[in-house]
């Protein structure tokens, strides 16, 4: 019987977020330099050529710039707040934690984010009160807290198990040897991941502007309803983002060039 070459596993990794610069890309010309610096030449060179409407833009936005900066800040504290809790849970041996963590993943990943910013502000409005900031809050929060979660389960899983063994030796409780031992290594382990969602969390802030809340969005929403300049409007709320995503994504680099360099 003639035998069959099996091929190596290829695992694609595909992220949402915006794209890591190659930390041994040194090139003058990269792809993120071109288009960091490309995105902040035309913030520049638009209002000088044409102050109305462009500058009249950039005087309007700062307000919405500082609110999309305050949902993404809070949501990601609390997502991942929920993240660890929800980790664990998936690690637990107890099955009844274990399974309800497992669900509360399944289900909200399977919703879109859109859908769960208008069930929380609109459907649970119907019973409770929720003030618009909150409702966005909270839609993202648990919606990335489930991403948070898988995040740190399989920083959990990447801990070598003999760490434990090594810690149950030494009498601590299985609680403290996961406390004092194991998540200090997966918190230095899933930085760069949750670096990633950041980034994710703060290019879908845009959503919470169909609740009305004043982040970037919303304020160029606002311009262009009331001067009809929707090409300008919206090509500067375009860099703006654009420039804002990748200086975090450069942020996201360096930080796990500097983590693999304290780990050698």
């Amino acid at each position: 019987m003639a035998s069959v070459d099996k091929k190596p596993s290829v695992q694609i990794t595909v992220s949402d977020g915006a794209l890591i610069p190659d930390r041994a890309e040194k090139d003058l010309f990269s792809a993120w330099r071109i288009s960091f610096f490309g995105a902040i030449t035309l913030l520049v060179l638009f209002p000088v050529i044409s102050p109305t409407p462009y500058l009249d833009i950039l005087r309007f936005v700062p307000d919405g710039i500082l609110t999309t900066f305050q949902v993404t800040v809070v949501s990601i504290v609390f997502a991942l707040i929920i993240g660890l809790f929800t980790g664990l849970g998936r690690v637990s041996r107890i099955t009844i934690i274990n399974r309800i963590a497992t669900v509360y993943v399944e289900v909200i990943r399977g919703i879109p984010l859109l859908v769960q910013l208008f069930y929380i502000y609109f459907a649970l409005g119907q019973f409770v009160i929720v003030p618009r900031m909150g409702a966005a809050v909270i839609a993202m929060s648990v919606c990335y807290g489930a991403y948070m979660g898988e995040i740190f389960r399989a920083g959990i899983l990447a801990i070598p198990k003999g760490q434990m063994e090594a810690a149950l030796a030494l009498g601590l409780s299985r609680s403290q040897a996961m406390r004092k031992v194991i998540l200090p290594q997966t918190l230095r382990m899933v930085l760069p991941p949750i670096g990633n969602e950041f980034i994710a969390l703060l290019k879908d802030s845009s959503l919470v502007s169909i609740l009305a809340v004043s982040d970037l969005l919303r304020r160029g929403r606002e311009y262009a309803a009331t001067t009809f300049r929707y090409f300008e409007t919206y090509t500067i709320i375009a860099l703006i983002y654009l420039v804002m995503t990748l200086f975090f994504s450069k942020l996201v680099s360096i930080m796990e060039e500097r983590l693999e360099r304290n780990g050698r």
